[in-house]
């Protein structure tokens, strides 16, 4: 499995609806779905954990990720391709996104959907975490 693997993974569902707790590519996504389906794509056998709020509290979407047993926590100042970002917007982690080198894919919200950006710093700013998939090429 490669990074590019990975991302192209992702920007395969870019479009898709932002759909809460939505795990179908190309009719709904969440932040969350867009990893699980990103994963699942690339034949990772991904935890998927459903029935969580709109923003999820006490950190439940940190605890999900850190049972991936294929992702391990890597500095935020070394982000590479394809590592995994959680974020906040307020005070607990709470979005998910996956970087592209300059950029990130994610299921935005407020975008109504899987969007791909720059890393700018307002987004930057908001990285709590960074995940690297092990054994990357």
């Amino acid at each position: 499995m490669t990074s590019e693997e990975i991302i192209a993974a992702a920007r395969s569902m870019l479009k898709t609806p932002f759909k809460h707790q939505a795990r179908v590519p190309g009719r709904g996504l969440d932040c969350a779905g867009l990893l699980v389906c990103t994963c699942r794509a690339v034949g990772l056998p991904v935890e998927d954990v459903q029935g969580y709020g709109r923003d999820p509290w006490n950190g439940q979407l940190e605890q999900a990720i850190r049972r991936q047993p294929f992702l391990r926590e890597v500095p935020k100042s070394d982000l590479r391709p394809s590592d995994v970002l959680l974020m906040r917007f307020s005070q607990a982690p709470q979005h998910v996104a996956i970087v592209t080198g300059l950029g990130i894919i994610h299921a935005y919200e407020r975008s109504g959907s899987v969007v791909e950006h720059r890393l700018a710093s307002v987004w930057r700013a908001r990285i709590t975490h960074a995940f690297r998939f092990e054994g990357i090429q």
